[in-house]
C-alpha cells in the first residue's frame, strides 16, 4: 500500500514557524495533543487503528533531507540553527500512541513540545487518507474533479466583475482535511494553471517548494495557548505570545490570530504597539463579517489606515462565501481567503462523502491545562472544565 507521509515537507508552513520559535525561546516546555473526531464518521474510526499505527512506524521513520532543508533555509524567516535542528530531527514513536478505546480512535503524543508538536497534520492527514480509501474512489474523484472545474470558473468570473480597491487572494489551506495527498496536489495546481490572478500559494511547504508557489501561514492556536503555562501571568499570555513572536521575526509573518480567547479579548491586548507591528489578522470563529468590523473599527480607532492591513479568513470557508466577505470589505482593507475543507475535500454530496471534521489540539503544556475560547462555542476545546471557567473568568468571557 502507498504510504501517506512520504516527506516531512507535507505539512503546513505555520508548523515551522511556531516550532522555531517554540525551539529558541521555550524548548524545555513538555506538552500533551489528543486527537478529537467531532463529527460521525459512516463506520468508527477505530477500523483504522492498524493502519494508522503503520503509518505512524512509517512517518517515524522519515528525516529531512538535504534537498528539503535547503528549501527551508532560503525562507529568509526560517535561521540557519533551526535548520541545524531539522538536520538531526527525527521524530519518536514513543512519543505518540494510537489505541482503541472501545469504539472510539484515541491518539495521544506527549512529550517534549519542539518533538511532538509536529504530529498533529501528519496524524490528521493519515486518518483523512486512510478513512476515504475505503470508499469509491472513480466516483469521488469524477466529481471532485467536476466542482474543481466549477470553481475554477467562479474565480474566472471575477475578470467580468467590477473592481474593488483591494484584489481577491486566495490561499490554498486544505492539507489536514484532504481527501488525499494526491489529490491535493491536482487541485492546487489546477487553481495554480488556471487562477493565477488569484490563486497566491498554499499553506502545503511540499507542494509550494513542487509548483513553485508561496507558502503561506504564521500562527496557530497552539503557539498561543502555549503560553498560558509558561510562567507569564495568566491575563498576559497572549501579549507575552505576540512579543516573541515580534521578537523572532522583525516584521515577517506578521498576521496574527486573534481568537484563542475570543476576539473582544484579543483586542484588548492588540494596542497600537502590536497594531503598527503585525501586518493584519486571521479569523477562524465566530461570524465573519461582525469580526470583520470590529477589527476595522479597531484599527480606526487607533488611527491607523486599514488599507495598509490584511484581514485572512479561514474558517470553514466555501469560495462563495469567500466571494461575498471580499464584496463587504474589499473597497476598506487588504484580504486573504485560507479555504482548507471546500477546496480539498469537496467530493460529493453521498454520506461516504461528508467530510471527517477531525482536530488533534494542544491539550496540556508544562502538566497544566491550556484552552482556547473560541468565538464559536462547538470549538472550544478542553478536558478541565476548573481551568476553562478560570479562564473565561480572567479574560470576562460569557459561558
Amino acid at each position: 500500500m502507498t504510504r501517506i507521509i512520504t516527506s516531512l515537507l507535507d505539512t503546513d508552513l505555520y508548523k515551522f514557524t511556531m516550532w522555531q520559535a517554540l525551539l529558541h525561546r521555550h524548548p524545555q516546555t513538555q506538552s500533551e495533543y489528543r486527537f478529537v473526531c467531532r463529527n460521525q464518521p459512516i463506520y468508527p474510526l477505530v477500523e483504522l487503528l492498524p493502519e494508522v499505527n503503520a503509518e505512524l512506524d512509517h512517518l517515524c521513520s522519515l528525516r529531512f533531507t538535504k534537498g528539503e532543508l535547503d528549501y527551508l533555509g532560503g525562507l529568509r524567516f526560517i535561521k540557519s540553527d533551526f535548520i541545524d535542528f531539522l538536520r538531526i530531527f527525527q521524530f519518536q514513536r514513543s512519543f505518540i500512541e494510537a489505541r482503541a478505546e472501545g469504539d472510539t480512535l484515541t491518539i495521544i503524543a506527549r512529550g517534549p513540545q519542539v518533538h511532538v508538536m509536529g504530529f498533529e497534520i501528519f496524524v490528521l492527514a493519515i486518518v483523512n487518507e486512510l478513512y476515504f480509501r475505503r470508499f469509491d474512489a472513480a466516483a469521488a474523484l469524477a466529481s471532485g474533479r467536476e466542482r474543481l472545474a466549477a470553481k475554477v470558473q467562479q474565480l474566472q468570473d471575477l475578470a467580468r466583475q467590477a473592481t474593488l480597491r483591494h484584489p481577491f487572494e486566495l490561499f490554498d489551506f486544505g492539507l489536514r482535511r484532504r481527501y488525499s495527498g494526491d489529490w491535493q496536489r491536482e487541485v492546487v495546481q489546477t487553481f495554480a494553471e488556471q487562477t493565477p490572478q488569484w490563486f497566491k500559494g498554499t499553506s502545503n511547504v511540499l507542494l509550494a517548494r513542487d509548483l513553485n508557489l508561496v507558502p503561506i501561514g504564521t500562527m496557530a492556536h497552539e503557539y498561543l495557548q502555549s503560553y498560558q503555562a509558561l510562567g507569564v501571568r495568566l491575563r498576559d499570555f497572549q501579549k507575552a505570545a505576540l512579543e516573541d513572536w515580534v521578537q523572532e521575526y522583525r516584521g515577517d509573518l506578521g498576521i496574527a490570530l486573534t481568537d484563542t480567547v475570543g476576539m473582544d479579548a484579543f483586542l484588548a491586548d492588540f494596542d497600537l504597539y502590536f497594531a503598527k507591528l503585525f501586518d493584519g489578522l486571521r479569523h477562524d470563529s465566530g461570524d465573519p463579517v461582525a469580526w470583520g468590523e470590529k477589527a476595522l473599527a479597531h484599527y480606526a480607532k487607533l488611527r491607523i489606515d486599514a488599507n495598509t492591513k490584511r484581514l485572512v479568513f479561514s474558517d470553514g470557508l466555501t469560495l462563495t462565501k469567500a466571494l461575498s466577505l471580499y464584496r463587504h470589505f474589499g473597497d476598506r482593507t487588504q484580504l486573504g481567503f485560507g479555504i482548507g475543507t471546500h477546496l480539498t475535500n469537496d467530493m460529493g454530496d453521498t454520506p461516504e462523502m461528508k467530510p471527517l471534521n477531525i482536530v488533534m489540539k494542544l491539550t496540556r503544556a508544562n502538566g497544566q491545562a491550556v484552552a482556547k475560547l473560541s468565538d464559536t462555542p462547538g470549538k472550544t476545546l478542553c478536558d478541565d472544565e476548573t481551568y476553562l471557567a478560570y479562564l473565561r473568568q480572567v479574560f470576562n468571557v460569557a459561558n
